[in-house]
């Protein structure tokens, strides 16, 4: 039995990151510590992510224009509103997680390695017993 991938906001950023397409890493046969990691914040987000959406689909239905007024509930808004800040909460929680190791990724093979082009001194330093004979002699 297989389950469907839920979506998130980071799937973009998860190619990037790991050099392939998200399917293609979750059927990885022997993925590394960080992949599984990264993986397992992933599937959190998805859901949190999905949860905000179902609050926000809730109070957008609850509070459509052709509904009656007399349908809406002060408790019904509040408890969708204390929801809405725990599914965010939530959410705001594993975008900071998946984006640390995400940053902490070593690069994919298929990114090329940063290279510093760093100046060479080309120029010798004179000793300094040198430099100390020389003023002795008024050169």
């Amino acid at each position: 039995m297989s389950t469907p991938i839920k979506p998130s906001s980071r799937d973009e950023r998860f190619a990037e990151v790991f050099g392939a397409p998200l399917d293609q890493l979750l059927a990885a046969p022997n993925p590394t510590r960080h992949l599984r990691e990264a993986l397992e914040l992933r599937a959190f987000l998805a859901v949190a992510e999905q949860q905000v959406a179902w609050v926000r689909g809730r109070v957008h239905d609850r509070s459509a224009p052709d509904r009656p007024m007399d349908d809406l509930s002060e408790d019904e808004l509040r408890m969708d509103a204390y929801w809405m800040e725990a599914a965010l909460q939530a959410r705001r929680g594993y975008l900071t997680a998946l984006d640390k190791v995400l940053r902490s990724e070593p690069p994919s093979e298929r990114q090329p390695a940063v290279t510093f082009n760093q100046p060479v001194i080309s120029a010798r330093a004179v000793p300094a017993e040198q430099t100390t004979a020389r003023r002795a002699k008024g050169r």
